[in-house]
């Protein structure tokens, strides 16, 4: 039964809870049982609080018992990312400076999630201050791939995605600066969705009306993603950019993508270097759309501003977020947030102005791609899942990668365009690791992205390939 229930889809084990086919009490058993035989092999899991979810899982057993109505994720038990904020629950952001930190409050996405029903477990594994495409912290250690426990399983919602892959729990919460979603996505095999600017409003917020970063799920099906998104996405007051409710995430999505117009690009049209055996990977898979009723061509946008424009809104970002901390902890932090701060806290009026130039060239050449396109496929991650022991690849095609940036630039050169994206699993290679397929669409087209993705997903059936594990016998009764 333990086993049973991990394989369920997140919308089939919240409709089995509701129904009363599987108690909360037998769900969390199965989470709790998955943990301890999965989770030293990945290191996903880094807190866990079993005591306080056995208690809500009883009274969510009761309220079923009492005919009470109920959310849509009620009973379901779920971990967090653990740079999202939960009352009573350590969040430590990776970082020996708040290795000890309790917040007194939820964040918003935490605050949606559990008023819909889900019970909170624990947190999962991120990279100090969510900063890299690889998950290790030194307060948790690193954190593997389920597909191959000694290769990365990306970041920074990395411990998200291993945890979902393994089979921990069926979906979860995650956030994307430079590709935390869509990178993980692609090295677990996972639908990794970054939503448009304002579905999920990011609260609380040092600066509300940040753009770059975004809060988002993972899942291994878009209608899993959709089911999340039902629950997570709608304005909020407090959110100058938040925006209405609109049927992106409840109406059907069609199995035919007739007439679309879909551009591809193996570089992002600057030469950006990609691993041989991804593309040998994703290639193939392109002609699945045209069978589909797509038109498929080599395109890409103007995409030539969008380092500028990354790089100086993420250094922003970054000392707007953590430069307090720096003042006081510096050399607690990793090289690469310091970095970061630092860059940040450099920045002139004239660096300001040029990016701000940059980011209106940028508009102009989306604007004019998607007159002519309606989604760019790309690869989402430049490089296959790589040795665990790497703090990042320093080397792709023979091209020096000369930041930790570097390698993330198939998502980073994206996120700049402020467009929403997913990863969606594209394909495997001969030796089993899993590939991801990136797919973008004009700002607020989430209906449209999802439908390409639930097309491409139905015809390929990739995302039904799990991993297997060597489960110990003394851990099962």
């Amino acid at each position: 039964m333990n086993s049973d229930i991990q394989a369920l889809s997140l919308r089939e084990l919240a409709r089995r809870i509701r129904e009363r086919d599987i108690s909360a009490q037998e769900a969390l058993e199965s989470h709790l049982r998955r943990i301890d035989e999965i989770n030293p092999m990945i290191n996903a899991i880094v807190t866990l609080d079993a005591d306080s979810a056995w208690r809500r899982a009883a009274e969510a057993d009761a309220q079923l018992a009492s005919g009470a109505a109920v959310g849509p994720l009620h009973g379901v038990p779920m971990t967090h990312k653990d740079n999202h904020l939960t009352a009573g629950l350590r969040t430590t952001f990776g970082s020996p400076i708040l290795a000890d930190n309790v917040p007194e409050r939820d964040g918003l996405i935490i605050q949606r999630l559990k008023s819909a029903g889900v019970n909170t477990t624990g947190k999962s594994n991120v990279p100090e201050f969510a900063a890299g495409s690889h998950t290790f912290n030194p307060v948790f250690g690193t954190t593997t791939n389920p597909y191959d426990p000694t290769r990365s399983a990306g970041g920074s919602s990395g411990g998200a995605a291993a945890a979902i892959a393994a089979g921990i729990q069926a979906a979860g919460d995650g956030s994307d600066m430079g590709g935390s979603l869509r990178t993980p996505g692609s090295f677990c095999n996972l639908v990794g969705y970054r939503p448009s600017l304002g579905r999920i409003p990011m609260l609380p917020a040092k600066n509300p009306w940040a753009w770059i970063s975004r809060q988002g799920v993972l899942a291994h099906d878009v209608e899993d993603v959709r089911y999340l998104m039902r629950v997570l996405a709608g304005p909020d007051a407090s959110s100058p950019s938040s925006v209405p409710l609109d049927g992106s995430y409840a109406s059907e999505l069609p199995g035919t993508l007739d007439g679309l117009r879909i551009g591809w690009t193996a570089d992002f049209g600057l030469g950006v270097p990609v691993e041989r055996e991804v593309l040998d990977v994703l290639i193939p898979n392109l002609s699945i759309f045209e069978e589909l009723g797509a038109r498929v061509e080599p395109a890409c946008p103007d995409l030539s501003d969008a380092d500028e424009v990354f790089q100086t809104t993420r250094a922003f970002d970054f000392a707007t977020s953590y430069g307090h901390l720096m003042a006081e902890h510096r050399y607690q932090m990793k090289d690469a947030v310091q970095w970061n701060v630092d860059k940040g806290l450099s920045l002139t009026s004239q660096d300001f102005i040029s990016a701000n130039q940059a980011r209106a060239r940028l508009a102009a050449a989306v604007r004019d791609f998607f007159s002519r396109y309606d989604v760019l496929l790309a690869p989402a991650v430049q490089v296959l899942p790589f040795d665990a022991a790497q703090e990042y690849p320093t080397n792709i095609e023979g091209v020096p990668m000369r930041t930790y940036l570097d390698w993330m630039r198939a998502a980073c050169l994206i996120s700049a365009t402020g467009l929403p994206s997913l990863s969606i699993p594209g394909g495997f290679t001969s030796s089993g690791l899993p590939v991801g397929l990136q797919m973008v669409t004009a700002d607020q087209a989430d209906q449209l992205l999802l439908r390409v993705a639930h097309s491409f997903e139905e015809a390929t059936g990739f995302h039904q390939r799990r991993p297997r594990f060597e489960i110990p016998v003394s851990s099962t009764p």
